[in-house]
């Protein structure tokens, strides 16, 4: 299949997923960061989602140690949540998947208030990988607050009273928790204005956050649901190479696009050195 655009180690194809993903080499892409159709809360120009082929492939494409990352969330309809994310993550298990982590993106406001409801503020994250990850670069970021045991001694499981063993974190910081949070949005989520022709962008950081905790420079990272091209961005800021496709060429067009922006080499959503401040900060 010819790209649709290949340069400077990005390449991205236009056509459905698992079509396209057929074409890619068994056992090649590190890390998958991506987001799926939530059932029918997003018009996506009339295209459908065939969530089975994709996972299929997706399977066969990730690496041994590969990570993907399943951005996603449900439906409301008739008062009630479809489900579906629990579904999907139980299917990707049920293909070999390990549930590697369940973790929270934090929207920190919400858009549709239901009245019988508490408002709905958070998407899933499911961290799958195959087999063990074998990048794992843990976020720490976190300020710590009591830097040592409170405590000399603890109780073990026998009854019997020990010594518990010090210790003191010289950086100040430790390992995020698994709820982060992120503030989407015009101006918020990236400041490529472009993006916002796509219908829905999940923000830079949350992309640029994953890329660094489950992938190496020169890895290959991938998003079979391209849309406005966020971790195609990420991915070439950080040095990885990219490898994408979207089913609409009016989305690739945007992704391109935007990559094309000056901000592309600038961006917002720049490195964030362990043991400083998140531009966007997680839920501690």
């Amino acid at each position: 299949m010819t790209p649709f655009y290949e340069r400077n180690g990005i390449t991205i194809y236009c056509g459905e997923a698992s079509e396209v993903m057929a074409e890619w080499e068994a056992g090649s892409i590190d890390l998958t960061v991506t987001s799926p159709p939530y059932d029918d809360l997003r018009r996506y120009l009339g295209y459908t989602f065939d969530f089975a082929a994709i996972a299929g492939q997706l399977w066969r494409v990730t690496t041994k140690g590969g990570v993907a990352v399943w951005v996603v969330g449900d439906e409301t309809k008739d008062g009630c949540e479809t489900g579906n994310s629990f579904r999907q993550v139980l299917n990707f298990m049920s293909l070999g998947f390990n549930l590697h982590d369940t973790m929270i993106y934090d929207k920190n406001g919400f858009r549709y208030p239901f009245p019988d409801k508490y408002h709905q503020v958070f998407e899933f994250m499911f961290i799958l990988s195959k087999g063990r990850p074998g990048s794992v670069n843990l976020l720490q970021d976190r300020p710590i607050i009591y830097n040592s045991h409170s405590s000399p001694r603890k109780r073990e499981a026998n009854g019997e009273m020990t010594r518990r063993k010090s210790y003191h974190n010289e950086s100040g910081y430790g390992k995020r928790f698994n709820i982060w949070r992120y503030s989407p949005g015009g101006a918020k989520s990236s400041k490529d204005t472009v993006a916002f022709d796509h219908p829905a962008i999940f923000p830079e950081a949350l992309a640029r956050d994953h890329i660094l905790s489950w992938s190496n420079p020169g890895d290959l990272v991938a998003d079979p649901m391209l849309g406005s091209g966020t971790v195609a961005k990420m991915a070439q800021q950080l040095g990885r190479r990219f490898v994408g496709c979207d089913i609409s060429e009016e989305y690739c067009k945007i992704a391109v696009d935007r990559l094309r922006q000056p901000s592309f080499f600038s961006s917002p959503a720049e490195v964030q050195p362990q043991g400083q401040k998140a531009e966007q900060a997680p839920l501690w």
